[in-house]
């Protein structure tokens, strides 16, 4: 298995993933394109200490970009979004 902290690249703060945060639990983080589900459920586990119910993955693709004639592309993404068990809480630091 890979290092925990190489897994999880930062979380995704939007105001949708801001409401899922409030109403059911679940968290939304940027994680490495090449990591599985299971890889994912256990780094939050180890690095939040928290209980994980579900993992859902989505590979986001990269936008594309346009300066003056050149156009570029950003990478490609995978968001994952964990449900953690009723109770227990991820608290980001600001």
């Amino acid at each position: 298995m890979r290092d925990t902290h190489g897994i999880i690249r930062g979380p995704v703060i939007t105001e949708k993933a801001g409401a899922e945060m409030d109403e059911g639990g679940k968290y939304a983080f940027e994680v490495d394109i090449r990591a599985n589900k299971i890889e994912i459920r256990k780094a939050v586990e180890a690095a939040f200490k928290v209980k994980v119910t579900k993992v859902n993955t989505i590979s986001m693709r990269g936008k594309l970009k346009r300066v003056r004639w050149q156009i570029g592309k950003t990478p490609d993404w995978k968001k994952a979004i964990v449900t953690l068990r009723k109770g227990d809480k991820i608290e980001y630091a600001t």
